[in-house]
């Protein structure tokens, strides 16, 4: 049987495409292998998928900041060069499936030092420092964004789009609202702040809960080690730290949307046409590249958008509002989008350069 090896990690982001293509691979035939971290989160998620083999390496943080662990973390990237390379040695796969993150380093370097072909996808508006590494080694880079094509060197990049589970187009709404213990016909809001939640975010919603409550039913992803158990039975108000299984019913059952700009999940909620309101992560928390897909998604109609800096409990409650109200507007410019699920691009790009 065939084998492809899927890599990427250290957030939700990076691992929920590589889920997204799994069912389709095993379609196709193929052997999936997953490289990651031991402690990592794609380690959580891929473990719990069957007939996915998972795989350990070393790797070290590639930061654009001081940390002593800057002088420690490139002689485990070393370390995890040689385990990936030896690894893949081993397995023999035809083709490597790369979507970003740290640990994705030294398993593309490992599969260049054996000649397998690579493809790595870039989910943001601009590259990160792991795909820019990542991807002078590889034969083809699918971007989500159109216009992340330009950042690279002239017939190296291809806009593909996201690649989107297909799961989550079955979504109930029903179920969703059942699932939180919602009943009548008030809107529903989806606050979510990505797989390690968003403090900020989390506490100005919960500051304006009673105000909110009297518009909207809320259902609040707020992170791991962020629930609040004084809110349990709070009325209208359902909190979960994480949820995967019931995530298409619940996306199914918002009406509006309050996020982070995480690329993966914006291409979601364009999937779905959910109007949401993105609050990106601030320059002082990240490269930036959450401020860049936020507002690529605001000029095209797409969402709105709340800078953190200028975030607080009235601009939240009236950005909410104002989304609520103009929503069809928002659905009518994800309708007329000509963005689709990248799954199928994908896998014509896997299939023919494993062939070569």
């Amino acid at each position: 049987m065939k084998k492809i090896v899927l890599t990427g990690g250290g957030t939700a982001g990076h691992v929920t495409s590589n889920i997204a293509m799994i069912p389709e691979l095993k379609k196709q035939g193929w052997e999936i292998h997953y490289i990651g971290t031991k402690d990592g989160i794609e380690q959580k998620l891929i473990s719990k998928i069957t007939d996915v083999s998972y795989h350990s390496v070393q790797s070290g943080k590639l930061r654009r900041y001081m940390d002593f662990k800057n002088i420690t973390d490139p002689f485990r990237v070393i370390a995890g060069i040689g385990q990936s390379a030896n690894l893949l040695r081993r397995l023999k796969p035809k083709m490597i499936f790369s979507k970003g993150g740290f640990v994705s380093v030294p398993v593309v370097l490992g599969g260049w030092l054996n000649r397998i072909p690579v493809i790595v996808h870039e989910s943001d508006l601009t590259p990160g420092l792991a795909n820019k590494i990542a991807t002078r080694f590889a034969k083809v880079v699918c971007t989500t964004f159109p216009e992340t094509v330009d950042y690279f060197a002239s017939g190296k990049a291809v806009h593909t789009g996201a690649p989107i589970r297909r799961e989550l187009f079955l979504g109930k709404a029903d179920r969703g609202r059942r699932l939180c213990g919602f009943e009548g016909d008030k809107p529903v809001l989806l606050v979510m702040g990505g797989s390690q939640g968003a403090v900020a975010i989390n506490n100005i919603i919960r500051a304006l809960l009673t105000k909110l409550t009297r518009r909207f039913q809320i259902i609040h992803l707020c992170g791991k080690g962020n629930y609040d158990f004084l809110l349990e039975d709070y009325p209208g108000y359902k909190q979960f730290e994480y949820i995967n299984e019931e995530l298409p019913d619940i996306l199914a059952a918002a009406d509006i949307i309050v996020s982070r700009a995480g690329a993966n999940s914006i291409f979601e909620f364009l999937a779905l046409k959910k109007p949401a309101l993105l609050v990106p992560l601030p320059l002082s928390a990240s490269r930036g590249d959450q401020i860049l897909n936020a507002r690529s998604f605001e000029r095209q109609g797409f969402s709105k958008v709340l800078e953190q800096e200028s975030m607080t409990e009235d601009t939240l409650y009236d950005h909410i509002v104002d989304l609520y109200h103009n929503r069809d507007k928002y659905i009518q410019a994800m309708n007329e989008s000509d963005a689709s699920n990248g799954i199928e691009r994908v896998l014509g790009l896997i299939k023919d350069h494993a062939n070569e």
